[in-house]
């Protein structure tokens, strides 16, 4: 809608907003009207009309088999379009239109902002079907009327009362009407249902919902007047009572079709099992989270263990299995670095660029020397899947840069570059990181893919195994090496 408005129009942000804010809201004209709906917008130069918006009813068939978004159509072809645009009312007039022989009856809406007429609404209602309206029929097209006629005084929507249409009530899902003083005169039956799984034994109809919410609701203190106020629908919102059996979403709509409030429309859904999951994935979320913690301080003291007897090892002479426990803190370390990463999270994913700077400055204060680390790129966010394994290989090619790429004691740098190559969302893409020093390089006759310690043999076995990727170490001209990995990212990743 921002292309069609902003090319096609001169329409400025707070119109633009306010037409947002009326498409947000206007699935629940359609439904009460039983009619399509279809915004059209003068274009700039006044000779044509284009369609910016369209919405279909839940509650009857729809009158436009194709979508009619983008349409332009010049002016004087639609005689209700131009007269709702020019008087500033709504207009009926006129014979049904015949579309792929079925009837259609025509309305024409004028959308009102701040005293201007933006554009008009269509509204289109396939008579096809038209048979003798039932009561709630009745009530939703005297509604229908009602919230149309404030559109077009530019009365609704309410400013600042922008609804997600997923996730507000709708007309299917409860309905009731009041009057001026907040008593009801039509209850949906999937409204009376609701209010009867919170408690109420009776009908609705005569009753002050206000008062009646109120008493139905579990007791906590006084009267919680808001509760009274919204069920009364003295004003535009939304809240939640939570029963003893049940949760029930109500929005209330008060309707001012004239500029005074004639009465209300009260919309409700029963969102007990949506809480209820809710709640359940929000239990399975802190327990998540705190296995993960756990796990992250069970690793940190089987480092701590370790690195006890490294020191009494050492004390004891022997340096080769003193480093080799070392060597066993760092690649505990930094799975302990991932879990604690993921303690505090929602999901299984983690940004690795934290984790990665966590790792590196683990394996500098680990290792003597003067060697320093660095950083460039970005990994970007990965699941656990490749964020657990990954750290582990980037600990042993940084560990092993540093104790095999510079003399005792030497100095040097060790750089870590990642580049993320997107691709489309059902691939996942790629990560590509390299690890260079600017030591002494590679013996001439090192095989990557056969030689090297134990920490390259997990290497291999990580990236070509666990990660799917490649892995490859190769010289630096003028001196160094250069360890490269390719990693595909998920989904591209087998599971």
């Amino acid at each position: 809608m921002n292309d069609l408005v902003r090319l096609h129009t001169d329409l400025d942000e707070g119109d633009l907003e306010w037409l947002h804010l009326l498409v947000s809201e206007w699935q629940l004209l359609a439904d009460l009207s039983f009619a399509d709906l279809v915004l059209w917008l003068p274009t700039r130069d006044g000779t044509r009309y284009v369609s910016v918006a369209q919405m279909r009813p839940n509650t009857g068939p729809t009158s436009h088999q194709n979508d009619m978004v983008g349409h332009l159509v010049p002016r004087g072809r639609r005689p209700l379009l131009d007269a709702a645009l020019d008087e500033g009312r709504i207009v009926r007039e006129g014979d049904p239109e015949w579309r792929e022989e079925v009837p259609v009856r025509v309305e024409s809406i004028p959308v009102r902002r701040e005293g201007r007429v933006l554009g008009v609404i269509a509204r289109n209602t396939n008579l096809l079907t038209v048979r003798t309206p039932s009561r709630l029929e009745l009530t939703y097209l005297q509604s229908a009327s009602d919230l149309a006629q404030m559109i077009a005084n530019g009365a609704f929507p309410f400013p600042g009362q922008q609804v997600g249409m997923d996730r507000a009530p709708r007309v299917g899902d409860g309905f009731i009407r009041l009057d001026a003083e907040g008593v009801v005169l039509y209850a949906s039956p999937n409204a009376l249902s609701a209010y009867h799984r919170l408690g109420l034994a009776t009908d609705l109809v005569g009753l002050h919902l206000g008062p009646t919410t109120a008493d139905l609701a579990p007791t906590r203190g006084p009267v919680d007047e808001s509760l009274v106020k919204l069920a009364s629908g003295w004003a535009p919102r939304e809240a939640e009572i939570e029963g003893d059996q049940c949760v029930i979403q109500l929005r209330a709509i008060p309707l001012k079709p004239r500029g005074e409030r004639i009465g209300s429309l009260i919309l409700l859904r029963d969102v007990t099992e949506l809480r209820r999951r809710e709640r359940e994935l929000i239990t399975k979320d802190a327990t998540i989270r705190e296995i993960h913690h756990r796990v992250k301080n069970n690793l940190q003291t089987v480092a701590a263990l370790l690195r006890l007897q490294a020191r009494r090892i050492g004390a004891a002479g022997d340096n080769s299995a003193r480093a080799a426990l070392d060597e066993a803190v760092r690649r505990v370390g930094s799975i302990a670095i991932v879990h604690e990463t993921l303690s505090h999270n929602l999901d299984e994913r983690v940004e690795f660029d934290e984790i990665a700077d966590r790792v590196l400055a683990m394996v500098a204060e680990l290792s003597p020397g003067l060697v320093t680390t660095r950083r460039t790129g970005r990994f970007g966010v990965l699941d656990a899947e490749t964020a657990t394994p990954l750290s582990m290989v980037l600990t042993e090619v940084v560990q092993n840069a540093m104790e095999h790429a510079f003399e005792p004691g030497g100095r040097g740098t060790v750089e870590v570059a990642a580049t993320r190559g997107e691709q489309p969302a059902r691939r996942g893409g790629r990560l590509l990181v390299t690890v260079q020093d600017d030591g002494r390089g590679l013996p001439d006759d090192f095989d990557p893919h056969s030689s090297g310690n134990l920490g390259l043999q997990i290497v291999r076995t990580l990236v070509e195994g666990e990660l799917e990727g490649r892995f490859d170490m190769e010289r630096v001209p003028g001196g160094g090496t250069r360890v490269v990995l390719d990693l595909p990212l998920a989904p591209e990743r087998k599971r």
